[in-house]
């Protein structure tokens, strides 16, 4: 994912931010078939080109009216208001060049993986001052401590700052100075940049909460080791050409050394034993379960593990216990969980790195090291009936460890990777709650980098399809039931005769995707894993125009365009042709145009083919796409989560199914024996699609006929396969004239026969 800056050192951190964001969109195409009970979208005021029809178009619920002025999406009463949806920026951010590569603008989050960031000062700070004020009139700057904490060997503070423009015209830059005591370091900070000098710590903002419309705020925050004295007083805001004295906000928490008691009580279920009857295999195109029934992995990232954290992120104001139990009774079935090699290597030497946490609030964690935290996790997972994925995210232990181009970096060696995987593969064979593992995040580089990730037949170091078969065989020598998930590289050779091994320094002698999204390299070099090719599925990432302007972006696109010019040849082809299944392991983003209509036409084909998926992701302090939560990991963004849902796992009563035969899936779910009613060896059948039913009304009648004749004109090409479309009625592929003329034949009664494409 990203340019997260996934590095949450020591962080016991609390975050997050409320921001103006824009989020109705472009009217949707024909081919999107919205659910009326689907609210998919976030309020956004600020595109006032955009009209409530045009609005009222791409979703499909009579009540929905997102530029209405009372609309709001989180029901009054939350952190942010309709004119302030969150984007909740903090410490993942995606951003890209030709892929995802990190955004060296200044106003951008540049989380460094020191005890001690020091920020380049914006220029902002240089601007004159020209008065002060206690309480302004046009500004106010608001400091809070709502959190303390000590791990026994240093104290730490989380302090938030609120910037509000009380004003009648836009600001643009903002510089807030508080003096924290010579011995104070930063340890994370989100929606800001931090210099530090002699105590004093001078903060701006970053490109998103830069500008400040009248009536609107900006807010920030960071977490600070070792503290002199807080006092929030004593804090300055430059505003434009004016300078403000801080106001205090709630300070509840000071460094409170873990002392406190509880927020809440402990939600804590009793943990059933470990089990072995859940492991999964594939069967061409779908996985299944040791019966041959079909399931469907859907689920969500938590990353915390691989950043410094060294537990989930938010622990530093969440309840794990409660968060987890949340998750599953969403319905969320899997448990993606990025990890660093360093950190499982340091558990399997005996070495456990602090967990980072708020021991006021997970009071029950207090005196486990972190390993023992990650199997409590597990017990957890397993109670709520929710499966895990250990994912390899980085090297190194760090939020920023993911930008590194290998799976290799520094003292960590290619020999630390697979003894990492084969170390925690043995751990837990004998636990089908880790039911796949993904073997590495993100194998990247450009054509001019050097290292970059190839793909070929060969066995150089930096050959990701070979050091991936041997990543998997140090999985699958452990444990031979799990699953091993494999994803692209970022370039792939336009011509494999002139320039197979990638020894071509030119941009334009490669096609270039996401990174981990490009597996072209699949078509003439599958992974082989011999005897255990049952266990192989590939996994795929995939991104919208929030990230980064991919080419497939620019002007008006459609699912359709979006099929032939970024996911067909990139990966979707090794479904469609029934080679192995697909996981996509990282999607999603800000719930704003024109990502929103990104996200709306992946979730499409998500639901269309049943692809299994891990949403992008359960943290807030996502830079570049935001999380399912905000206000401190406390409040679930409805609106995103509305969008998700439908691709979640369901039976036809609503209810989610687990992945687990005996354990219901939290709260709202079922077991899937529940589901399919026992060991049976029935898969679940495929929803019939009637040749010519073009919306789905399981009839064939002039209405589809004049949709058909309304959607002709979109299709550019007879080569655009369908694999399986209502428009293509006489069963060949594709949609063309043919189609529309066979239809009038049959509506007028002739002897004709409307037909299914079969591959």
């Amino acid at each position: 994912m990203k340019i997260p800056t996934k590095r949450l050192t020591a962080a016991l951190a609390a975050l997050m931010m409320c921001i103006s964001c824009t989020a109705c969109g472009d009217k949707q195409t024909d081919d999107i078939q919205t659910d009326t009970s689907e609210v998919i979208t976030s309020a956004a005021k600020t595109e006032s080109s955009e009209t409530a029809a045009t609005a009222s178009d791409f979703f499909d619920n009579e009540d929905y009216d997102p530029l209405s002025d009372d609309y709001d999406p989180y029901g009054g009463g939350g952190a942010a208001t309709v004119a302030e949806t969150s984007f909740r920026l903090d410490t993942e951010n995606k951003t890209e060049e030709g892929s995802k590569a990190v955004s060296v603008s200044e106003t951008e989050n540049k989380q460094s993986d020191k005890t001690e960031t020091v920020a380049e000062t914006s220029k902002s700070s240089d601007k004159a001052v020209s008065k002060s004020q206690s309480e302004g009139t046009d500004a106010q700057l608001t400091i809070s401590v709502p959190n303390g904490w000590s791990d026994g060997t240093a104290d730490y503070s989380q302090i938030d700052g609120t910037v509000k423009n009380k004003g009648k015209s836009v600001v643009d830059g903002w510089t807030a100075v508080i003096s924290l005591g010579s011995g104070a370091s930063v340890e994370q900070s989100w929606n800001c940049d931090i210099a530090v000098k002699d105590g004093t710590f001078t903060i701006t903002p970053v490109e998103h909460n830069r500008s400040i419309d009248p009536g609107g705020e900006g807010t920030f925050g960071f977490i600070v080791k070792n503290p002199g004295k807080i006092d929030t007083d004593n804090a300055k805001l430059t505003f434009g050409t004016s300078e403000y004295t801080a106001v205090s906000g709630n300070n509840n928490s000071g460094n409170s050394g873990g002392t406190s008691k509880p927020a809440a009580n402990p939600t804590a279920k009793k943990v059933p034993e470990p089990t072995t009857d859940d492991w999964l295999s594939v069967k061409g195109n779908k996985i299944v379960d040791s019966s041959g029934n079909e399931v469907w992995l859907t689920g969500v990232n938590w990353f915390g593990y691989n950043t410094g954290t060294n537990t989930f992120d938010g622990l530093w104001t969440c309840d794990l216990n409660s968060s987890l139990s949340e998750i599953a009774n969403r319905g969320f079935n899997l448990l993606r969980v990025p990890i660093s090699t360093e950190l499982i290597n340091s558990w399997a030497a005996g070495e456990y790195p602090t967990a980072n946490f708020n021991h006021a609030t997970n009071d029950y964690l207090v005196g486990m090291n972190s390993l023992e935290i990650f199997d409590y996790v597990i017990g957890q997972c397993r109670a709520n009936g929710i499966k895990i994925m250990i994912d390899i995210h980085c090297a190194k232990t760090d939020a920023m460890g993911h930008m590194k181009n290998m799976w290799y970096d520094g003292d960590v060696t290619e020999k630390d990777y697979l003894d990492a995987l084969s170390w925690i593969a043995e751990r837990y064979k004998n636990d089908d709650t880790i039911i796949a593992y993904d073997l590495e995040n993100e194998p990247h580089g450009k054509a001019n980098e050097d290292p970059r990730a190839k793909w070929d037949s060969g066995k150089d170091s930096d050959n990701w399809k070979y050091i991936a078969e041997k990543a998997a065989m140090a999985v699958l020598n452990e444990n031979p039931h799990a699953l091993v998930m494999v994803e692209g590289i970022e370039i792939y050779p336009k011509d494999i005769k002139k320039n197979g091994d990638f020894s071509s320094t030119n941009p334009s002698d490669y096609y270039s995707t996401w990174w981990g999204g490009n597996l072209r390299g699949v078509k003439n070099d599958p992974i082989d894993l011999g005897k255990y090719n049952s266990q192989l599925v590939y996994s795929p990432h995939d991104y919208g125009p929030a990230v980064y302007q991919q080419e497939w972006f620019k002007g008006d696109y459609t699912f359709d365009s979006l099929k032939k010019d970024a996911w067909q040849d990139n990966w979707l082809y090794i479904y469609d042709t029934n080679t192995a299944p697909l996981l996509i392991g990282e999607w999603g983003g800000y719930m704003s145009q024109p990502n929103l209509k990104w996200m709306t036409y992946l979730r499409q084909l998500i639901k269309e083919k049943r692809i299994n998926h891990t949403f992008w992701c359960f943290n807030e302090n996502s830079g570049d796409t935001g999380g399912l939560v905000y206000d401190n990991f406390g409040k679930w963004d409805e609106d995103k989560y509305a969008l998700v849902k439908p691709a979640l796992w369901q039976d036809d009563n609503g209810k989610f199914i687990s992945l687990d035969h005996t354990i219901a899936l939290g709260s709202n779910g079922i077991s899937l024996s529940d589901y399919y009613g026992g060991n049976t060896t029935t898969t679940q059948p495929d929803k019939t699609m009637r040749p010519g039913d073009v919306n789905d009304d399981k009839l064939v009648n002039g209405v589809d006929l004049a949709l058909m004749r309304q959607n002709i004109t979109k299709w550019q090409s007879t080569d655009d396969v369908l694999t399986a479309s209502p428009q293509d009625t006489n069963g060949n592929g594709v949609f063309s004239i043919a189609d529309i003329v066979l239809l009038t034949q049959y509506l007028l009664g002739k002897d004709v026969t409307l037909k299914s494409y079969s591959s």
